[in-house]
């Protein structure tokens, strides 16, 4: 269903394992980012009054997520690290086009938006099946569900409101882009990483 290029190894899981207090800060901080590129997508984009709701709805969601993983965090008794840099999502965003027309870059950024949900839910996807931690796998369950709902509405709303982009040829330049961006990854305690 996501379309991706190259799936993780499933062995990424036992490195994100030993050191759950690095994913979940990476991860938690992942969310707020997450809820920040919804509200710029509001900010950027208040015509749309669909989108506008939907993209609240989501940064509400997003941040939902983000007090979650705070909660693990807490309860494991870990400590929130500061914010991750990430060199997976600061590489992709290089792949958006530049000096474009307001429509163009609106709608790329909708698929880079669509792109970074279906690599987390395929993330998600390999914790919740590989990690001995139950509660942990089922979190990461219930979550994938989540990235996959906010990947089709990106989608949704990029297909929606393509002026001058044709949206299944750009998305799928999108997909090769990552498979070759997703190769140098999934070595790290990172969520993409």
């Amino acid at each position: 269903m996501l379309g991706l290029k190259l799936l993780t190894d499933p062995r990424w899981a036992n490195i994100a394992e030993s050191n759950l207090e690095e994913i979940l800060t990476d991860h938690a901080w992942c969310e707020q980012k997450a809820a920040s590129n919804a509200i710029f997508l509001i900010t950027n984009n208040s015509e749309h009054a669909d989108l506008v709701i939907k993209m609240a709805e989501i940064a509400m969601e997003e941040m939902e997520h983000f007090r979650q993983v705070v909660e693990i965090i807490k309860q494991r008794g870990y400590t929130l690290g500061r914010e991750r840099r990430d060199d997976y999502v600061n590489q992709l965003m290089k792949f958006a086009h530049k000096n474009c027309s307001r429509n163009t870059s609106f709608i790329d950024r909708l698929l880079f938006a669509a792109m970074i949900e279906a690599r987390s839910c395929e993330r998600f996807r390999v914790l919740s099946q590989n990690i001995k931690d139950k509660e942990l796998a089922k979190f990461y369950y219930d979550l994938m569900v989540s990235e996959a709902t906010h990947y089709t509405t990106f989608l949704g709303f990029a297909r929606k409101y393509a002026e001058d982009v044709d949206v299944d040829k750009r998305w799928a330049e999108w997909l090769e882009y990552e498979g070759e961006l997703i190769q140098s990854y999934g070595n790290s305690e990172a969520i993409h990483g």
